[in-house]
């Protein structure tokens, strides 16, 4: 089986990602592909340059790396109270391939933040709106903190009670 990890921004040094990416190893049973966001940047959408250029090929090859995948675990970025722009750029241009970008595929969704919330914003948004476009959202889970609560060097989440009901939503994980 096989888990599509990634966090939604295009930072080089993005939390999102490091938060996927350890969550993603504690399902240990299944092998883990950890996308960058950066890999699958787009210009920025609009119907006009669609009528240009039409279904661009890395909204397509975001969508066949969605299509490997038995479960996804995506940790969203929170900019403004919302989606990163990449993140939503991506998204519309796959929407305009597969309005189901997500494939159905079981998710793990969360978000973190170095403030106290934890992308709480995004990950409210993002829960609401993903079942519209094939998201079979299981589980949510918010780092709040996260240079306080995440130990970069140890790439894992350092808060005892906090990687604990991370841990507990990873083995009472059903699909």
């Amino acid at each position: 089986m096989k888990i599509i990890a990634f966090g939604a921004s295009p930072s080089k040094n993005s939390i999102n990602k490091k938060l996927a990416t350890y969550v993603s190893t504690l399902f240990e049973q299944y092998e883990t592909e950890v996308l960058d966001l950066n890999d699958f940047a787009l210009p920025l959408f609009s119907v006009d340059l669609e009528k240009e250029v039409g279904q661009h090929p890395l909204a397509q090859a975001f969508l066949d790396k969605i299509a490997t995948a038995d479960l996804l675990v995506i940790s969203m970025a929170e900019n403004n109270g919302n989606y990163s722009a990449a993140f939503k750029n991506t998204f519309d241009w796959a929407s305009r391939i597969n309005v189901k970008v997500f494939q159905d595929k079981p998710m793990l969704l969360m978000a973190t933040s170095p403030g106290g919330r934890g992308g709480a914003s995004v990950l409210e948004i993002a829960k609401n709106a993903f079942p519209r476009y094939g998201a079979n959202v299981l589980a949510t889970f918010s780092l709040p903190s996260f240079n306080t609560n995440f130990d970069v060097a140890q790439m894992k989440i350092s808060d005892v009670v906090l990687d604990n009901q991370v841990r507990d939503i990873v083995k009472n994980f059903s699909f």
